[in-house]
């Protein structure tokens, strides 16, 4: 039985779903970030949630205890939000799932995010996830990933992830989207692990330009990007104060740009001669 709990089906056009989870997968808050802030640019409207008694422990993930002017006290509970938002004309609309990463029975709620995807007539999923890595603040952060379909990897500029390990919900619904034949792009953003407080607004502005890119939608940055040159200013600030910070943010930045050529990827001398001869012999005289 299906966890997913309809409260309308709204109208869409060329529908995209988006999703991000908090947890594991949400370093600094950026993926989720990410989705609240289309929500917001985009005034969506929730109209379906996925039934949190069947895919969360309560114990792992409580309830939260809050004060409403000091004295009432206001329980919120983890909870899967579908809400949907209609942008532009011929621009593919959006649908955004946000929560928490599921405890129980990931199948199932792959398979409510499916479920969604297809009544609503949306052919392609993105995700988004975000990771504490060895990254200075100074860069713009560099997105990495994976898509169903090689020119979406080139539109974006998403460097191939080659992580093999264990994996969350993300991994787990791109997998999913792969076998049921739609169009994914799973978009990871690393966030320098010295600064990992919320919010972070170049990881957020960077897994939004990765959306832009991957499925042609028009979305306008310039707030964040004003919000971003300001977060870099005051992270300055904090790693001028410490000189061992500032030699550690110096040796990350050289490391970067030795990292923008793989040494994997160049060939040793032996190939290089052999794909020469090779090339002599093809040309004849």
């Amino acid at each position: 039985m299906s966890s997913l709990r309809w409260d309308h089906e709204p109208a869409l056009h060329d529908p995209i779903v988006v999703c991000a989870f908090s947890g594991w997968n949400d370093a600094a808050d950026a993926a989720t970030d990410a989705v609240e802030w289309l929500a917001a640019r985009y005034l969506a409207q929730e109209f379906a949630t996925i039934d949190e008694q069947v895919h969360i422990d309560f114990q792992a993930q409580r309830p939260v205890v809050t004060l409403v002017d000091g004295v009432t006290r206001d329980l919120s509970w983890p909870r899967y939000s579908l809400r949907a938002a209609a942008t532009a004309d011929g621009e593919p609309d959006v649908v955004m799932i946000t929560g928490p990463e599921p405890n129980y029975d990931w199948r199932g709620f792959c398979d409510a995010i499916m479920e969604t995807a297809t009544t609503l007539g949306a052919r392609t999923v993105v995700t988004f996830g975000a990771l504490l890595a060895d990254a200075p603040h100074t860069r713009a952060p560099r997105l990495t990933g994976s898509a169903t379909e090689p020119e979406t990897m080139d539109e974006i500029g998403l460097t191939r992830s080659r992580y093999e390990g264990p994996t969350g919900i993300i991994g787990v619904l791109h997998d999913t989207c792969r076998q049921a034949g739609f169009r994914a792009a799973s978009l990871w953003v690393p966030v320098p692990h010295y600064v990992a407080a919320p919010p972070n607004p170049p990881a957020i502005s960077a897994l939004l330009d990765g959306l832009s890119r991957s499925v042609n939608l028009d979305i306008d940055r310039r707030e964040l990007i004003v919000a971003s040159e300001a977060w870099r200013a005051r992270v300055d600030a904090a790693v001028a104060a410490d000189d061992d910070l500032g030699t550690y943010v110096v040796n990350l930045e050289a490391k970067q740009t030795e990292e923008r050529v793989d040494p994997n990827e160049i060939p040793d001398g032996d190939t290089l001669a052999e794909a020469f001869e090779e090339y002599l012999r093809e040309q004849g005289n």
